[in-house]
């Protein structure tokens, strides 16, 4: 599923980080009195009527920010420090958002700020289907009490269409306000479920080769290639068949160390390419061979397990490396080493700058894409696990033995396996991956995670 992003938006302390543990139902944000106590932005998913999306809590725009080395002092409206503030974090969240909460609040009316705010939104909306995107709610906080409540209207002046009063501490009118914006995006969101193309996503950190593997593949140029890192700023749809499958390829910004992330838009790119990976069927995760694996390229590959998806490990600009008789093996063993919690990935070696080898990149994806939707029958799994307990019997704890009754494979992708045990606590990890590397001898699942699940007699 499509997930889109929704930002919150506001001037300090007008309850954004209230309204996003709401919807996150989950005490993520600082919350606190002082302004300005959100300094970063958060991201977390929330679901209203069993629609998904991802929530985005920006910091608030100060109106008494100064430059570094200056006397801390109220800046007026029109200040340059003030205008350059609100532009950026308004540039943001029209780029990045699929929709946007203007946040405001009763107590204090409406402000300077929240007008300095509306305008810039208003003006660098775009249009989109006749409509202007990204669709923004103007939501006013802190309406506990009819009288408060009674004093929404005075907030039409700011040119946003219809206020919509909520309670973000006690969640009063929330449920409308969630209900509207379900409604700005149900539309795309629906059509995007029907596409039964296969989603490949590009991952890898900034400046590996992403874009031109991408334009490679799709035979034209669709997306910027340059030696400057971190010039792909979101996530990239480019559709193609091959063999007459439909084939979407998702192009990704580079993904960096945490805290090498610049606030701001690359923030939200990182986020993106966040979500490309979840909404993907394979990642195709890029290691550039002049630098070897870094630990960044483990930390993406653990976004990719995480996320339980598939995966191609592809070695790219191997043109530049020196090579003999050993160098794929001692390469690939090195890869193997490195990414030893993905063993199962299949690796190839490529250069897209020149084109070797990038034309077995679909058809390895489509192949691995294959094996995520194997399913192993009841008859044949119970066998595998009557063998390898007769081979390796299950360790014991406190004098009790593990007692697998049975197993049987409840979904794919990917392949979920479910084995039903007299006590999880007797299983012990290294004997559940003992299990997983006996399922795979069976049927290999080419660069697919398998997830086993244990069910006790008491759950």
């Amino acid at each position: 599923m499509a997930k889109p992003v929704v930002a919150l938006v506001g001037r300090p302390n007008v309850g954004k980080s209230t309204l996003f543990n709401r919807l996150a139902q989950e005490r993520l944000a600082v919350v606190d009195d002082i302004p300005g106590t959100t300094r970063d932005r958060l991201m977390a998913e929330a679901n209203w009527g069993g629609y998904i999306f991802d929530i985005v809590d920006t910091g608030g725009i100060d109106p008494t920010q100064v430059s570094p080395g200056k006397k801390r002092e109220p800046l007026s409206i029109g200040s340059a420090e003030f205008v350059a503030e609100i532009r950026t974090q308004a540039e943001i969240a029209i780029n990045e958002a699929d929709a946007i909460l203007l946040i405001t609040d009763v107590q204090n009316g409406v402000t300077p700020a929240d007008q300095e705010i509306a305008q810039i939104l208003r003006v660098q909306q775009r249009e989109q289907d006749g409509q202007p995107w990204p669709p923004i709610l103007l939501v006013v906080n802190k309406c506990e009490n009819q009288a408060s409540r009674d004093q929404v209207y005075e907030f039409y002046e700011l040119g946003m269409g219809e206020p919509y009063p909520i309670s973000a501490l006690h969640g009063k009118g929330t449920g409308d306000l969630l209900d509207t914006l379900i409604d700005t995006f149900k539309s795309w969101v629906d059509k995007a479920e029907e596409d039964d193309s296969i989603k490949i996503s590009i991952v890898g950190k900034p400046n590996v080769g992403k874009s031109t593997l991408l334009n490679r593949l799709a035979g034209e140029e669709r997306a910027i290639v340059s030696p400057i890192a971190g010039t792909t700023r979101d996530a990239v749809d480019t559709r193609l068949t091959h063999d007459e499958i439909p084939i979407t390829l998702i192009d990704t910004a580079g993904i960096r160390r945490r805290g090498k992330v610049d606030p701001g838009v690359e923030k939200y790119s990182v986020l993106r390419s966040m979500q490309a990976i979840r909404r993907s069927d394979v990642a195709l995760l890029m290691i550039d061979a002049e630098q070897g694996i870094t630990s960044q390229d483990t930390h993406i590959a653990g976004h990719v397990l995480k996320a339980w998806k598939s995966a191609v490990v592809l070695v790219n600009k191997w043109d530049a490396i020196p090579k003999d008789t050993h160098t794929i093996d001692d390469y690939t063993w090195h890869v193997r080493q490195e990414l030893n919690f993905m063993d199962y990935v299949p690796v190839l070696f490529i250069s897209a700058k020149t084109g070797r080898r990038v034309h077995k990149v679909l058809p390895m994806a489509l192949q691995v894409q294959e094996e995520r939707l194997v399913r192993l029958s009841t008859g044949k799994l119970n066998r595998l696990l009557r063998d390898a307990m007769d081979y390796h019997p299950p360790p014991s704890k406190a004098g009790r033995h593990l007692k697998i009754f049975y197993g049987a494979q409840v979904t794919n992708n990917p392949p979920t396996f479910m084995l039903h045990v007299n006590d999880t606590d007797l299983a012990h990890f290294t004997y559940v991956r003992f299990l997983e590397n006996r399922i795979r001898e069976a049927n290999p699942f080419l660069g697919t995670p398998i997830r086993i699940v244990l069910r006790g007699r008491s759950d």
